[in-house]
């Protein structure tokens, strides 16, 4: 007898998922589905909706690091279940851990002894990073205040207007008031002279940035020392200073050994660094290094007992994973300081590369310094045609993420393009952008000069006066972009392209 089965038609196993009911009705967006979805469908439908997205690879607006040797991917992935607060359970990791600390602490030149341990942690990046070190120059600061018997409700920190976010973000967490200093054309970091007049009693630290995000340039942490040594010396103050090497914390050291900004500088407490970006680390892994134990305030740091054993933990966050901190101390035993020369070296051979690409165009100026990290950041010599921003947008066209932003206060009127020369950008590719930004001015300049250049209509008002009415930026955009579209379809209708 031969047995045979109806299939149901909730039977979904028998089907492709395109062949499904699952691809015909949008899902859920905002609340969650009153059914289950079969697992070959959710990963099929979530995988197609995330081809959307850019290539990391091609995101030059990023530091992070996009590319990592197989080896390491597996090691990650076998500890992607471990959360990594609970040290008592992963012993080894947390070793790991603070051996990440000791090998950076000794890369920064922490006057350590032959036995003694570096004082760090690791942290989800170096925005964590920043927030710590910040809190330990608060908490140092106030106690003194205390026992002198002073004020100590109104603490400052001096940085120049081009660090990142992440520092206005703990002026306002931490309500301590951000005094920078301005900027101007042609020097687009911290004035360590400006920096230590604006120094006074309360002053927290002096940041100073190893890798400006604007121009990839280093500040001079040396002379904001010396500069620095001197007023305490005038004013009987200890203003110390916090190096926010993000970028440059992993550049320097294997490009410009002789260059003293870390602890060689007896001011200089406390550094950051970002192990997702030159450390070569995926997104998530960050490290905060202090000088020595006297430079993190005992009160900042908690003990609980309730994961096995007596842990000591000075963090922002609780839970964790351990990957990150594996894949770094992968990184840091693989590569070796060899390695890491080598990986920073083809940065900047690949930064001139594509720096002198761009100079033999004669349309360019260049912003970024030969010194500091890997990137070229450059800006139109004649900008009354297309802007930054336009050749921002129209280089997505070929894959392309170059951002276009303009300078902080008082350079604002400086807008700049700004590419990021990564482990993973080759020869071949800067090659390949320098021809595409090639292609994209010709085109721009094809395209009808009323549209590029006019930006406002000027029409006749009372008693004969002229009153000039600006178009919006997207009022402009809009037309830019119809009369780019009518310039495709015409070349279309030549090629013969249906």
């Amino acid at each position: 007898m031969v047995l045979s089965k109806t299939v149901s038609e909730s039977d979904v196993s028998i089907h492709s998922t395109f062949a499904s009911r699952y691809v015909r009705t949008s899902l859920p967006r905002y609340k969650m589905p009153e059914n289950s979805t079969p697992k070959e469908a959710a990963y099929q439908i979530i995988n197609d909706e995330l081809m959307l997205d850019g290539n990391p690879r091609l995101n030059l607006a990023s530091f992070v690091t996009t590319w990592m040797e197989p080896e390491c991917d597996k090691l990650m992935m076998a500890a992607i279940n471990k959360n990594y607060v609970d040290m008592d359970e992963y012993p080894v990791t947390t070793e790991l851990q603070n051996r990440c600390v000791n090998m950076i602490a000794h890369l920064f030149n922490a006057p350590l002894g032959d036995t003694e341990a570096a004082v760090g942690v690791g942290t989800v990046g170096s925005s964590e990073a920043i927030m710590l070190a910040g809190l330990a120059f608060k908490r140092k600061w106030q106690n003194k205040r205390k026992a002198e018997g002073k004020p100590y409700d109104n603490p400052n920190i001096v940085t120049g207007a081009n660090v990142q976010v992440c520092w206005e973000k703990f002026a306002r967490y931490f309500e301590v008031e951000l005094k920078e200093v301005k900027l101007r054309e042609g020097y687009y970091v911290m004035d360590p002279d400006k920096a230590v007049e604006m120094v006074d009693e309360n002053t927290i630290c002096v940041a100073a940035i190893l890798g400006s995000t604007l121009n990839g340039e280093f500040e001079d942490v040396k002379r904001l020392n010396d500069l620095l040594v001197e007023k305490n010396k005038q004013t009987g103050w200890d203003t110390p200073i916090h190096v926010d090497a993000a970028s440059g914390g992993f550049i320097a050291p294997f490009l410009y050994p002789e260059l003293e900004w870390d602890f060689r500088l007896p001011l200089v407490k406390s550094i950051n660094v970002s192990g997702h970006k030159y450390g070569l680390v995926y997104a998530g892994i960050g490290w905060i290094i202090w000088r020595s134990k006297e430079d993190l305030p005992e009160e900042l740091i908690f003990h609980i007992n309730y994961l096995g054993t007596d842990q000591p933990t000075f963090t922002l966050n609780f839970s964790k994973g351990s990957s990150q901190v594996i894949a770094q101390y992968y990184q840091l035993i693989r590569l070796g300081y060899e390695g890491y020369q080598n990986v920073m070296e083809n940065c900047r051979e690949n930064m001139i590369v594509l720096r002198e690409g761009l100079e033999r165009s004669g349309k360019f100026n260049i912003v970024s310094k030969d010194n500091g990290v890997p990137l070229v950041a450059f800006s139109l010599k004649d900008n009354r045609k297309h802007n930054e921003f336009r050749v921002s947008d129209m280089l997505r066209r070929f894959g392309w993420i170059v951002p276009a932003y303009t300078m902080p206060a008082d350079a604002q009127h400086v807008t700049v393009l700004r590419v990021v020369i990564r482990e993973d950008f080759s020869r071949t590719l800067a090659e390949r952008l320098v021809l595409d930004i090639d292609k994209v001015l010709h085109e721009l300049d094809t395209l009808p000069a009323k549209l590029v250049v006019e930006s406002h209509e000027v029409k006749k008002g009372c008693d004969g006066c002229v009153v000039v009415k600006k178009k919006t930026a997207l009022e402009t955009q809009r037309e830019i972009t119809t009369a780019w579209m009518k310039l495709v379809m015409e070349k279309k209708k030549i090629n013969g392209v249906c």
